[in-house]
């Protein structure tokens, strides 16, 4: 397996979900892209028990053909179209984490309660109308709901976060469970101050250059 590596990433971040609190048992999926491929975590087997060999590869451009000893995620189709639809995602984490799942059920998107919103690309992560899982409207109902965003949540489900990479989509994945918690306490204690949209927008912009960065000429 060339991508030896990454498939090994894959399944420490699936295991952290669990240790994280974001999901429990067999619930839950996640995907990276490999090439003009997606690795993708099987369907219905416990975290603990993956091995690399155990992943499903899907090529971007079949429907539902994978290679691998055991079939991919229920959810595979919607891994598959956000790939497709969004070249800048490199991942995607799916999580039914308590609180995100709480809104969904609520139907409530998540608003700007806290500046963090802008590492999702804006003021609002949005909420989706129900669909059965696995489905083909699912999906399309994701592809709308996410749009150019990294983080939507699914009606009556749980919650989508994507990233460039396994440790983006996973650190946002981990942030819009935080974001879920303060929005939904906030509004049990009273009504929650809105930060502006321009601030937001200005807050995206300015997490475009947060972090350790590489400069030019270093290794």
């Amino acid at each position: 397996m060339q991508d030896i590596d990454l498939r090994q990433q894959l399944i420490a971040h699936a295991r952290s979900l669990t240790a994280l609190g974001l999901t429990q048992g067999t619930s839950g999926n996640l995907c990276a892209r490999v090439g003009d491929a997606m690795l993708v975590t099987p369907s219905g087997v416990a975290y603990e028990a993956l091995t690399p060999a155990s992943l499903a590869l899907m090529p971007l451009d079949g429907e539902g053909a994978f290679t691998g000893p055991l079939k991919p995620s229920s959810e595979w189709r919607f891994h598959l179209d956000i790939l497709r639809a969004r070249p800048d995602v490199g991942a995607v984490v799916h999580a039914h984490s308590t609180y995100a799942t709480v809104l969904s059920i609520l139907r409530r998107p998540i608003k700007a309660v806290h500046y963090m919103i802008a590492a999702f690309g804006g003021p609002e992560i949005a909420c989706t109308d129900y669909a059965p899982f696995g489905t083909q409207e699912l999906s399309e109902l994701v592809i709308e709901g996410l749009g150019q965003r990294h983080g939507v949540l699914l009606g009556n489900h749980g919650m989508i976060a994507t990233g460039a990479n396994l440790d983006e989509a996973m650190h946002r994945a981990v942030e819009l469970e935080t974001l879920a918690r303060q929005s939904y306490l906030a509004g049990l204690a009273g009504t929650p101050v809105l930060l502006p949209d321009d601030e937001i927008m200005r807050c995206v912009e300015r997490f475009k250059s947060y972090g350790p960065k590489v400069q030019d000429g270093e290794a």
